[in-house]
């Protein structure tokens, strides 16, 4: 059984005991998050496919950890004017584990 979730303005397709980094969320390290926005859920007898969302099933995730992903540079210039601006960013992640899969 999979479910396909959105979650911090993207799409994960998830099933029972998956481990994966979503956006961060305000949730505590260990406690649960109930994701409602099911788009879709995929079971044996075949996919049920909401619109835009599947009536009554959620998505139980547990906080494992929260961190800061790959540093990026953005470096911006102007040819022949002597400007150049260099700027790192770390963008902030929850690492969650998917318990439980309602349909």
């Amino acid at each position: 059984m999979y479910a396909i979730i959105e979650t911090g303005g993207k799409q994960y397709r998830v099933a029972e005991g998956d481990v994966l980094k979503v956006e961060k969320l305000d949730a505590a390290e260990g406690e649960s998050v109930v994701v409602s926005k099911v788009l879709a859920v995929g079971t044996d007898s075949g996919l049920k496919v909401g619109t835009p969302l599947v009536e009554g099933a959620k998505v139980t995730l547990k906080v494992k950890s929260h961190g800061k992903g790959e540093k990026i540079v953005i470096f911006k210039y102007k040819p022949k004017k002597n400007y150049r601006k260099k700027q790192g960013h770390r963008q902030p992640y929850t690492e969650v584990v998917v318990e439980k899969i309602e349909a």
